[in-house]
């Protein structure tokens, strides 16, 4: 057993706090990960909430983990001591199910993944903590190559964020002649407009903040559309192939569909904590449709980073100690961070 520490929630709600636990001993097919940062994702803050049901406590929180590999099993192949890797929101499935064997372990329809924390780990039964730890004990099959050509602390994001809006885009085929439109410019939202700039779409930011339009372009926004404003939004009626929607907040699908060309798609990404309401016009009028995806599988996050190191695409972040952990939620709630907070795990 590798003795562990981390930081913790105890209890519903309740700060978290120093915690110290065991990791598993290594199996074959494992590898120990050395955790150098890990990225703080708002679904964090949901689960040690409980706003989405079912949390276990003590929770470590933390599925966006890079760091470098110490140990590995007798069976390991793709990875040996001293490689940078990196683990995302999920830590095992099934294996044998038609989405496993496709490739898209997120959908797992045996057991539903397991996540990197607030899951049960196959074979001892144990609770999953996160990467709000100084290290991790993971299967190879569910661990990713980092690529040295960019800030490790950057990429931590990605695990998460870069693959919540990179498969999406990859479903959908966008690219060259498409118009996407993206709502929110968080720590999804950024990274939808990165990674759609390099397929090569027209992106344009809908936000309800006419001070971000600035920050918009910077990240590479063709145009910025303040949604508050009826004039603009008229604008870009009937304009969108696609719309990715980052926003966890209630609102108006409605008066959005009405952005969609024919035939366009808006694809969900965000978890409002109501479920939102659609009249059936506002699809059938245009033929117009709303998906939703969720985060991807192993390989295609593998490509992700693959892509990102190509086009030197990272997140923009603010590294933290994890003694501020805390206050970074608060900041998180109230939008203070550009566009993720990194926790420096040295400081644990």
């Amino acid at each position: 057993m590798f003795p562990t520490k981390a930081y913790a929630a105890p209890a519903v709600s309740a700060p978290l706090a120093p915690f110290n636990f065991e990791r598993r001993d290594l199996r074959p097919y494992d590898v120990l990960i050395d955790i150098a940062f890990c990225g703080v994702c708002h679904s964090d803050l949901h689960q040690v909430r409980d706003e989405w049901g079912g949390a276990q406590f003590p929770m470590v929180p933390g599925h966006e983990v890079v760091g470098r590999i110490t140990q590995v099993g007798s069976e390991v192949k793709n990875f040996k001591v001293g490689d940078l890797a990196g683990v995302g929101c999920m830590v095992d499935s099934c294996r044998t199910c038609p989405s496993c064997q496709d490739g898209l372990e997120q959908y797992c329809e045996t057991t539903g993944m397991v996540g990197t924390y607030g899951g049960t780990e196959p074979g001892t039964g144990r609770p999953t903590y996160g990467g709000y730890s100084n290290q991790l004990v993971v299967d190879e099959k569910y661990t990713l190559h980092i690529s040295k050509k960019l800030d490790l602390a950057r990429v931590a994001p990605l695990l998460c964020a870069g693959i919540t809006t990179y498969s999406p885009l990859r479903q959908w085929q966008v690219g060259a002649g498409h118009r996407v439109g993206v709502m929110g410019l968080g720590g999804l939202g950024h990274m939808a407009v990165k990674i759609a700039v390099a397929l090569g779409a027209e992106v344009t930011v809908l936000s309800t903040s006419p001070g971000k339009e600035a920050d918009a372009k910077a990240l590479g926004a063709h145009k910025f559309v303040v949604t508050k404003d009826e004039a603009q939004l008229a604008s870009v009626r009937n304009y969108f192939d696609f719309i990715l929607n980052t926003v966890s907040a209630p609102l108006d699908l409605a008066a959005y569909l009405g952005l969609l060309r024919r035939d366009g798609t808006m694809i969900l990404l965000g978890v409002p904590p109501e479920a939102p309401q659609v009249h059936a016009f506002s699809l059938i009028g245009k033929r117009r449709r709303i998906a939703g995806s969720l985060i991807g599988g192993i390989a295609e996050t593998q490509e992700m980073l693959d892509f990102c190191a190509e086009h030197n695409i990272m997140s923009d972040i603010e590294l933290i100690d994890i003694k501020d952990i805390n206050e970074a939620y608060e900041r998180m709630l109230r939008g203070d961070v550009k566009y993720r907070f990194v926790i420096d795990l040295a400081t644990l």
